[in-house]
């Protein structure tokens, strides 16, 4: 009877739920089985670091509070790596990304302290402190305009920032040094470009474009010395190497200031000025060794005009240009052309 109720009860019961009650396993010997809802496995993953928003924000407070000390103390190597944890802790506060960019200011590093002063104002565009750390950094570059429009921004949160006025008078001080440069270039007023770049650069003092106009004119000037010594903070820009090629050019290093041509063109394929003194340089050299070759085959006449030609690649030339001379003054001897 037992039997025969069991299996009326198998044919009652649902055909999932025998299913699964097959295909659960059996509890393994020893372990102790759940004998409640309540119960909770025992490999069940409990993540008990997870902290909460407010413990971060107070974590990130205490590394920003440990930077600020550092800052105080001159010591900004620190002060940068305690502001980086800040920011990792607690990425979208404007004020970190402000307080590192103050510290990458204090260690010249403008480039990167332009990222984070961008990404103060991306994440807070009241932020003032940001907008005038941004305008600061395009100042250093060497990008007024860019920097006025900052300062405008300033003045626009709080019309009654003296700081931001006055750097905005600073901006507009470097648009017209720079305009008064490229008026003297046009002119080959060299001395005066070289005096509004140093103007320039007493606020833009990491801006290259400057510096490399800087020490073109004064090659243009004869001032080889001066304009080598800038060229060393970048030799790997394009510009340097162009004017470091412009130097070697006129104190009649030929062969190495096509070197130095060629390279600035590998780097920046379209630097219309190395193109121009590459040209000339191989020219002036070609027409010159033409004329030494002529003149060693006793051909006078030929000899003289290819020196001739030669002087009228670049009367900027100074010392080759004295060395054709005299040899044309040679040929001349020779050929009884003793008024030339």
């Amino acid at each position: 009877a037992e039997l025969a109720q069991c299996k009326a009860l198998s044919r009652s019961a649902p055909a999932q739920n025998w299913a699964s009650v097959k295909r659960s396993p059996a509890p393994l010997l020893g372990t102790k089985m759940a004998t409640s809802d309540s119960e909770v496995p025992m490999d069940l993953d409990l993540d008990l670091d997870i902290m909460s928003d407010e413990e971060l924000e107070r974590e990130a407070e205490g590394f920003k509070e440990q930077g600020n000390a550092f800052y105080i103390k001159k010591d900004y190597a620190e002060a940068f790596n305690y502001y980086t944890k800040a920011i990792e802790t607690s990425p979208k506060n404007a004020s970190y990304y402000g307080n590192r960019a103050a510290t990458l200011m204090m260690l010249h590093r403008y480039r990167e302290a332009l990222e984070d002063s961008q990404q103060a104002v991306r994440l807070d565009d009241t932020f003032m402190k940001g907008h005038l750390r941004e305008g600061k950094c395009h100042l250093s570059l060497g990008n007024a305009m860019a920097a006025s429009r900052c300062f405008q921004r300033v003045l626009e949160l709080g019309p009654d920032s003296s700081q931001a006025q006055q750097e905005l008078k600073t901006a507009e001080s470097i648009l017209e040094y720079e305009r008064m440069a490229e008026f003297g270039f046009e002119k080959r007023d060299f001395r005066m470009v070289v005096f509004c770049m140093d103007r320039a650069l007493e606020t833009a003092s990491a801006c290259h474009r400057f510096k490399i106009l800087k020490a073109e004119c004064l090659a243009l000037l004869g001032r080889y010395p001066e304009a080598h010594d800038i060229l060393r903070i970048d030799s790997r820009n394009g510009d340097a190497l162009y004017v470091r090629g412009l130097c070697l050019y006129y104190e009649d290093c030929i062969d190495k200031a096509v070197q130095f041509f060629t390279q600035a063109l590998r780097m920046a394929p379209d630097h219309e000025k190395a193109r121009l003194a590459c040209r000339n340089a191989k020219a002036l050299k070609a027409k010159k060794d033409e004329g030494n070759k002529a003149f060693k085959e006793g051909n006078y006449e030929a000899a003289y005009s290819l020196y001739s030609q030669a002087l009228t690649i670049d009367p900027n030339n100074i010392k080759t240009n004295a060395k054709l001379f005299c040899n044309r003054a040679t040929v001349g001897s020779k050929l009884k052309r003793l008024e030339h």
